[in-house]
């Protein structure tokens, strides 16, 4: 017999081990400047397919991914990413979904860099993977993918969530999809809290949060709009129409005020006003939408926070000559994120820093028309862990100005005193244990109410703990 030689083995028998790119990181793409800021168009148009799959190249692929420590609601982020560089778009979105369900909405103005991004190898000594891009991508094709959310069977008990700002969404969402009968008792006239009302359309459509709730929608979630708790309803009424459990995610809306002399005065708005009346009441389409608000050609922002640019980077699109943002530290300890604080000055913003208002002052029409300020320097650091501001005696300036708006924080909303036997702190803010529960056995709380002002991946965490804390308790009983 002749000799049989073997076969060569195959050139793909084995699979091609995988090589991250050393590419640098794929830049974003944001609109010019000049032409964004005339108008309230998305400052960042997002990344393509072919963009993603750069970005997701870059990936070291660690075997202890430390992105995912860095993630509030722990979304696998290792997974989603080799899933988009295998452009497996549908695998990618239901592995992000599976732990996130707003991916467009935290891929738009969650702060990953101090948090997923903040802990990227890559980040150490260069430009860590643009995780938020690339989850905010793939979010964004959920219309494409016409992915439907999976819920388990019913399992007939009902759970009341007050609230659906992202700490409500997150919570109800998980309970919907574990087969809890769960309504959404809503404030306002449409649902998506801070999301709707706080978050300029230039940073996050409305059209984004829309879809984000019309997908709860398809789960089962039921929502109750115009019901204000603590006036309509309160706990123990809502206990008696037999809801098994009641998640209190009502915010922190509530406007801290500088208490100084003519804070009263027409054209002075605290931001929660201004950004509502814009945001959710259209007010920029004046006279279309009856909700008029005062165009200023010269407008000064008190704060240094993401509201406070939210509320700076409006009053320019709405037409003003000049904006100033006056902060009574420096920039470097602005609290707001670094890229805001980027596309605010790209934008025209002028930064004040050093300052504290004294006095607004008004003109012969009654509006005000200026501000008389404190010069500030910085002293030791106070319980932030930033240098506390202090004044320079005898060191004051005035300023012109026909809209003034303050963005200094916010306290909790009044809800605690309606739902029986809840305690609160001295702040007003809620007290729970970790898993969210109050002094109430049947009452949970989570988000801004019990934290203060925080971020929207945080109160999305405290929803998703409280959620897994109910379906325990009500599913042993």
């Amino acid at each position: 017999m002749p000799e049989v030689t073997p076969a060569a083995p195959a050139a793909n028998s084995e699979p091609k081990k995988y090589r991250p790119s050393r590419a640098p990181r794929t830049p974003a793409n944001e609109e010019p400047a000049a032409e964004r800021a005339c108008d309230f168009r998305p400052v960042d148009t997002g990344y393509t397919k072919a963009d993603a799959i750069a970005e997701a190249n870059r990936c070291l692929d660690c075997k202890k991914p430390l992105c995912m420590e860095g993630c509030p609601v722990g979304v696998h982020i290792p997974q989603f990413i080799a899933q988009i560089r295998n452009e497996d778009w549908a695998g990618a979105f239901d592995t992000i979904k599976a732990d996130n369900l707003l991916p467009s909405v935290c891929g738009r103005v969650c702060p990953q860099e101090n948090q997923c991004e903040g802990k990227c190898i890559l980040g150490r000594k260069g430009e860590p993977v643009a995780i938020g891009q690339l989850e905010r991508m793939v979010g964004d094709m959920a219309d494409e993918l016409g992915s439907t959310p999976e819920r388990k069977p019913s399992n007939g008990k009902k759970v009341a969530v007050v609230g659906s700002g992202p700490s409500g969404i997150a919570c109800a969402g998980e309970l919907a999809r574990g087969g809890f009968d769960v309504t959404v008792f809503e404030a306002f006239f449409t649902g998506g809290g801070v999301l709707t009302y706080g978050i300029p359309e230039f940073r996050l459509p409305k059209s984004i949060v829309k879809r984000e709730i019309d997908s709860l929608e398809q789960l089962g979630v039921h929502f109750e709009y115009n019901a204000v708790a603590g006036r309509l309803f309160t706990a123990d009424e809502l206990f008696d129409e037999g809801f098994e459990a009641l998640y209190l995610a009502v915010g922190a809306g509530l406007p801290r005020f500088l208490n100084v002399p003519g804070e009263n005065l027409p054209g002075v708005y605290c931001a929660n006003e201004y950004l509502t009346r814009v945001n959710l009441m259209r007010a920029y389409e004046f006279p279309e939408y009856d909700t008029p608000v005062r165009h200023g050609k010269n407008v000064v922002v008190f704060g240094g926070g993401n509201v406070a640019m939210d509320a700076a980077r409006t009053a320019l699109r709405l037409g003003a000559e000049k904006v100033t943002l006056a902060y009574r530290r420096t920039e470097a300890e602005m609290p707001a994120r670094r890229a805001e604080i980027h596309h605010a000055k790209e934008e025209g913003v002028e930064i004040l820093e050093l300052v504290s208002p004294l006095e607004f002052t008004a003109g012969e029409d009654g509006f005000v028309n200026g501000i008389r300020l404190q010069q500030m320097e910085l002293g030791e650091p106070d319980e932030s862990g930033r240098r506390r501001p202090v004044p320079v005696e005898g060191a004051t300036l005035e300023i012109p100005c026909d809209v003034a708006i303050t963005a200094i924080g916010t306290k909790a909303n009044p809800f605690a005193s309606p739902a029986s036997g809840v305690e609160a702190n001295k702040w007003g803010y809620i007290d729970t244990d970790e898993n969210g529960r109050t002094s109430n056995p049947r009452v949970w709380a989570g988000g801004d109410i019990v934290t203060g002002a925080a971020t929207v991946i945080l109160a999305m965490g405290a929803g998703k703990t409280a959620a897994r804390s109910i379906a325990e308790t009500l599913l042993s009983e």
